[in-house]
């Protein structure tokens, strides 16, 4: 496990390399000039005056030379300065990235815990009413976009019914508490896992029935196993290694119906951050916030394989 652990590290050393260059060249090539964020349209701004602030910055440099420096700063383990107030961009990333990662964190946990086991269900009840009215359900899940449900889930439950609270983290009249909060946290994590709760009910469904069929599963049962003890011991541990699969993917896609959550449910993560760094043209925390969310990918990717050997003793990396 150990010597795989080190071959995945250094396998993902040349694409972490790949994915700066991906980064920096997306960000040479996006429209607009980083000069035009600060001029006013009031002022008039002269050619030298534009050029000093192109210094300034460091943008009068070719790219292949801006690159370099990036890498090398990153190297030291700085992620260069905002462009619009001057802070250290890992010191405004570590600031936020803890709230996204509860939120991210909370709403994959949610679909595992509630879409595996509904797969489960569904996929011992083939054709059942249960099974179609959870399938037309996880379809609606799955078609819905995050930002339309978490609309929609403002509306009802934070505006009419008056059951959560309509955005922020924690309370601002009082000092936040642990159950404030959990109460805070509820509704944007469960927009957030609607789709993935229908995902992974969806594709544990669908194993479940290739497992069932299964010679092996069939002699367990001719020795006269408890139906409990078959479903348990041999169709759920070899019908979820897919899902881990999907479990692991999923996670691109989590960070990027964050942003939309966070920017509707007004929670101060990286997904609002994201958008004032587009907004303000603010390059550097822009390349930062990408790097990071790079890096979290890769470190799931990582921790996906490896939950392999957990959850099936049988599959050694050595």
């Amino acid at each position: 496990m150990l010597n795989y652990l080190l071959r995945r590290i250094l396998v993902s050393i040349p694409v972490l390399i790949g994915i700066t260059i991906i980064i920096f060249t997306l960000t040479e090539l996006a429209p607009g000039d980083v000069v035009d964020f600060f001029i006013s349209p009031e002022v008039e701004m002269s050619a030298a005056q534009m050029e000093a602030i192109r210094t300034r910055f460091g943008l009068d440099k070719s790219p292949p030379e801006r690159y370099f420096n990036w890498v090398t700063n990153l190297m030291q383990g700085d992620l260069g300065y905002r462009f619009t107030d001057g802070r250290p961009v890992a010191e405004v990333i570590s600031r936020r990235f803890g709230a996204s990662l509860l939120l991210m964190t909370t709403a994959l946990i949610i679909g595992i815990v509630v879409g595996v086991p509904l797969g489960v269900f569904t996929g011992l009840r083939q054709y059942s009413v249960w099974d179609f009215a959870l399938t037309g359900v996880s379809f609606l899940g799955i078609s819905t976009p995050a930002f339309v449900t978490g609309i929609l889930a403002l509306m009802v439950f934070a505006i009419q019914l008056n059951w959560f609270p309509a955005g922020g983290m924690r309370p601002v009249d009082r000092d936040p508490t642990l159950l404030t909060s959990i109460h805070h946290l509820i509704l944007p994590s469960l927009v957030l896992s609607l789709n993935y709760i229908a995902t992974f009910m969806r594709y544990m469904r669908f194993s479940m029935l290739e497992v069932v069929r299964s010679d092996y599963v069939t002699t367990a049962r001719a020795k006269g196993l408890f139906n409990k003890r078959v479903v348990w011991r041999h169709i759920v541990p070899n019908a979820i290694l897919p899902v881990i699969t999907v479990i692991g993917l999923s996670i691109p896609n989590l960070v990027v119906g964050a942003v939309f959550t966070e920017t509707i449910f007004s929670w101060p993560g990286m997904g609002t951050l994201y958008l004032d760094a587009v907004l303000g043209r603010d390059v550097p925390l822009l390349m930062g916030i990408n790097l990071v969310i790079a890096l979290f990918v890769l470190a799931a990717n990582i921790l996906t394989d490896l939950s392999y050997a957990i959850v099936d003793p049988r599959i050694r990396y050595e």
